[in-house]
């Protein structure tokens, strides 16, 4: 019986040639696509928010924010 110390992954892609991860399924990128663009949407308001507030995080301005954003009513 023959033994070796290389890895059999190693053996089926020489060195330079990596095995490409598994993409994503379609339904996972949509939801990934949806949370960031709804990220970016909640920045785009605190961003409004602050700079209508005259551009300052205050601890009033934070708390405004969490009431806004963190509140269990969906605003859609």
């Amino acid at each position: 019986m023959a033994y070796t110390s290389v890895a059999p992954r190693d053996l089926a892609f020489p060195e330079g040639i990596a095995p490409s991860a598994p993409r994503r399924g379609f339904l996972a990128r949509v939801l990934d696509a949806l949370m960031a663009a709804r990220m970016r949407q909640a920045e785009r308001e605190i961003a409004t928010y602050l700079a209508d507030t005259g551009g300052k995080f205050t601890d009033e301005s934070e708390r405004e924010i969490e009431r806004r954003f963190l509140a269990n009513s969906p605003r859609w």
